[in-house]
This record gives structure tokens, C-alpha cells and sequence, in this order.
């Protein structure tokens, strides 16, 4: 799903509105113990062990988009997990003031224990427009 405000430039952006300013920073799979709304951040991860919320949040690339919908282009993992409950991500850009373009809740949530890694294989997590 996309964050309501990313959702809005985009829209404006198809029907000539104004321009779609692209993210250029890398963007940040963040982990939520809460999932959010279009609306409203969920309750992120915070630091501890192996994971580092916020910027610093694993990187997340997406392949050319194919047929309205979008894979990752690599693997999302942290290693020395914290003892968690991951129920979702959103992805964030890196650059200046941070801004969530995307949210998502998994389609089963992720237990870990201290010290066990997290991964999603390259093409786990899609992002669709339709």
C-alpha cells in the first residue's frame, strides 16, 4: 500500500498535476511491530542487537516494475536479530527528512529470537499499483 501523501504525488503526477519528484536516496525497509495505515506510521523496531531503526534500517531495491507490480532486486536481511515480532515493513527513503513511501504487513508474521538472522529472498516482497 502506499503511504497516502506518496499515493497523492503520484496521482497528481499522472494527470499532469505538477511533476513526481523520484527518491533518490536509498530506501530503507524498516520492520514494524505494528502495522500503520496510508495515513499513519506503524510502530517501528526499536534498535537493539543487530537492527538499527530508521536510516539506518537495511537497505531495499526494487527491480523495473513488470505488469503493474514491482520485486525486490536482492535479498533484506539483518543479522543478530533482537527477540521480536515482525508483523510488517515500510519502506522509507534515506534522503534529508526522511519520508514512507510504502507500507506493507506480511502475509505471516516473523518471530526471532537474540541473535537469529531475518531475511526475505530476492523477489519476497512486491509493491503493486494495481
Amino acid at each position: 500500500m502506499l503511504d497516502q501523501t506518496r499515493a497523492n504525488q503520484i496521482l497528481d503526477a499522472v494527470h499532469g498535476v505538477t511533476a513526481l519528484t523520484a527518491t533518490t536516496a536509498p530506501t530503507k525497509c524498516r520492520f514494524m511491530t505494528a502495522n500503520g495505515s496510508a495515513t499513519a506510521n506503524g510502530t517501528e523496531l526499536a534498535t537493539s542487537a543487530g537492527y538499527t531503526s530508521g536510516t539506518g534500517a537495511p537497505t531495499i531495491t526494487f527491480a523495473a516494475a513488470a505488469t503493474g507490480s514491482s520485486a525486490t532486486s536482492g535479498v533484506v536481511s539483518v543479522t543478530n536479530m533482537p527477540a521480536t515480532t515482525v508483523v510488517g515493513i515500510e519502506v522509507w527513503d534515506s534522503n534529508g527528512t526522511p519520508k514512507r513511501q510504502e507500507l506493507g504487513t506480511l502475509s505471516a508474521s516473523k518471530t526471532t529470537n537474540l541473535g537469529d538472522t531475518l531475511s526475505f529472498a530476492t523477489g519476497a516482497i512486491t509493491s503493486a499499483l494495481t
